[in-house]
């Protein structure tokens, strides 16, 4: 988010000493890196916009991915219409000694209650997002995961910025010549989990992919998970997650399994 005189980043907690690393060496040295001791909450759901709208107006009317500066009962906070639900929402960054107040403050509503991270897990699940360390990583390009849309337009071969960041070479490749393996998201048949490491196999028994995230999808009432299939599969190929022995059938869907609410 751009601010008076610089940017604010929210960046992938596990990475950012990396990233910290990556924007201290490539910036012009009059530009400062400072790494902010915040905490970030997010208040997501079909009544996150209701109870904002209560607490700050200002606030309730972002869109997704805009940002805004308000004062809470004295709580400085940058709030963002976003998070990583696939459900409408705002997440509110905070000084970090102020994080219990904030909670206590949005906890008070009488229609916000307190979820953990496998609630998140498994809405995010449910939206087709990806979770670093498990579904992406420093070895998977955007091509591969199915998230092109992350390299825009004039940052590819033919725009009039190509390349320059991290990675630009192999992205092109991959575009260019197409990869061995894309992400897909699995619907498993019956009640049986297909969880993380779970070998997919075709009607031969033979492997053809991996799943990288499962679980139960609250929502959907079925096992749901994500993973990476071959590209050399056909769409009518049967496919199954070897568990335990057992051959679960998997249908590969097309949309995410709960639609994405955001308000743009």
């Amino acid at each position: 988010t751009r601010v008076s005189g610089g940017c604010r980043l929210v960046v992938n907690a596990a990475n950012k000493t990396q990233h910290l690393d990556y924007l201290r060496q490539h910036l012009p040295s009059n530009i400062t890196v400072q790494l902010n001791d915040r905490a970030l909450l997010a208040l997501q759901g079909p009544q996150a916009r209701q109870v904002v709208q209560c607490l700050s107006p200002e606030a309730a009317a972002l869109t997704f991915m805009q940002t805004t500066h308000v004062m809470l009962d004295g709580i400085d906070c940058r709030v963002a219409c976003s998070g990583y639900t696939g459900e409408d929402g705002f997440e509110w960054s905070v000084a970090a000694d102020q994080a219990v107040a904030l909670a206590e403050r949005l906890l008070a509503e009488p229609e916000v209650e307190a979820a953990g991270l496998a609630a998140r897990d498994s809405l995010r699940l449910e939206a087709g997002l990806c979770l670093y360390g498990q579904d992406i990583d420093t070895d998977t390009s955007p091509v591969e995961a199915n998230l092109l849309w992350t390299i825009p337009a004039v940052r590819r071969a033919d725009g009039c910025r190509a390349g320059g960041y991290p990675g630009a070479d192999v992205i092109a490749q991959h575009i260019a010549q197409g990869v061995s393996c894309k992400r897909c998201l699995l619907q498993p048949h019956g009640r049986a989990l297909v969880r993380t490491g779970t070998p997919v196999v075709n009607a031969d028994g033979v492997s053809v992919g991996t799943v990288t995230s499962g679980g139960f999808g609250p929502t959907v009432n079925s096992p749901i998970a994500i993973g990476y299939l071959a590209t050399t599969l056909s769409p009518e190929e049967p496919l199954f997650a070897s568990v335990r022995g057992q051959s679960i059938p998997l249908i590969v869907i097309k949309k995410t399994f709960v639609p994405h609410r955001y308000q743009y």
